[in-house]
């Protein structure tokens, strides 16, 4: 038996043919007839000397020898696909895919798209606004601006700007605070997913920080950042809001801060993707330009006192 190797597209319909123990749904995969598909099978078993499915009436199942080429053919084709999208993708400098959080997208980074478009018009951006930590090959993405406070194992990390929160409301509902208790008057907005990091950047972290025993909470909750910082904007109620959500809210006067205290989040935002890609001409572009953007949320920490929760 030769050591050559069959026809790629014999070993294509096989992985196919594996992958969905169908020669009917490989060959739609593939968009070839039934009949080709079957017939590079064929092929391959020819090469090969053995068969590697088994034909049942209405089904087929791998030999053995089947079954011990299936997985490392799956392995193969998804590197070529892998290889082949990193190719393209280095290939197409025009384009540049971010990824970020949906609360960070909308209130923060949204409004700034149209200073970037400015200054790089060659430039095409495309945003996928998630929670989900994306898979840069699999998904497509260049660039992603993270929160948490993981780490980043085998990829290009960079930290963008930390993270802080601090009772915030309309200036019609600051008037009638003038200590924490008098907080306790007020509808207490809960963001589910500021609440849930840890150590718990909530409600009770800062009545406890500024020396005030926490209250039970009845107020509204909601499980998107955004919303609980439109329920805020509303004047619904204070919210414990994160400065990256809120920032454009508190220096147009939407939103105020009545008191300095503030608590330090373990969490902060970093810019994340596959060695050498930061190198890229467009990816380093919005890299710069981003840094630029996180200054004013520095210098909105400025006279701010930070504890930690």
């Amino acid at each position: 038996m030769s050591d050559r190797l069959p026809p790629l597209t014999a070993l294509r319909a096989f992985e196919a043919a594996a992958r969905h123990m169908s020669f009917a749904k490989a060959a739609e995969e593939l968009n070839v007839t039934p009949a080709a598909l079957s017939f590079q099978i064929k092929s391959l078993e020819e090469h090969l000397g053995q068969p590697v499915f088994h034909r049942l009436n209405r089904a087929v199942e791998l030999t053995e020898i089947g079954a011990l080429l299936a997985p490392s053919m799956q392995t193969g084709f998804a590197e070529i696909a892998s290889a082949w999208t990193r190719a393209r993708r280095f290939a197409d400098q025009n384009v540049l895919t971010v990824t970020a959080g949906p609360g960070f997208t909308a209130l923060w980074l949204a409004p700034r798209l149209f200073s970037f478009a400015t200054e790089h018009p060659e430039i095409e951006l495309r945003f996928s606004a998630s929670l989900r930590l994306l898979d840069f090959d699999r998904d497509d993405v260049d660039l992603a601006i993270r929160f948490g406070p993981g780490s980043d194992d085998n990829l290009f990390s960079r930290p963008l700007t930390e993270e802080w929160a601090t009772p915030m409301m309309t200036p019609q509902l600051a008037e009638q605070i003038k200590s924490p208790e008098d907080l306790k008057n007020l509808t207490l907005l809960q963001d589910d997913l500021t609440a849930a990091f840890q150590p718990p950047v909530d409600w009770a972290a800062w009545f406890t920080a500024a020396g005030v025993t926490p209250p039970e909470l009845h107020g509204p909750r909601f499980n998107q950042a955004d919303h609980a910082v439109g329920a805020a904007l509303a004047g619904t109620g204070a919210i414990m809001g994160r400065a990256s959500l809120t920032e454009a809210a508190l220096r147009e006067g939407r939103l105020v801060m009545p008191f300095r205290l503030t608590l330090r989040m373990v969490s902060r935002y970093r810019l994340v993707c596959p060695h050498g890609v930061e190198k890229r001409p467009h990816v380093a572009a919005f890299m710069d330009w981003i840094d630029d953007q996180v200054l004013s949320l520095r210098q909105l920490a400025a006279d701010r006192k930070f504890v930690d929760p």
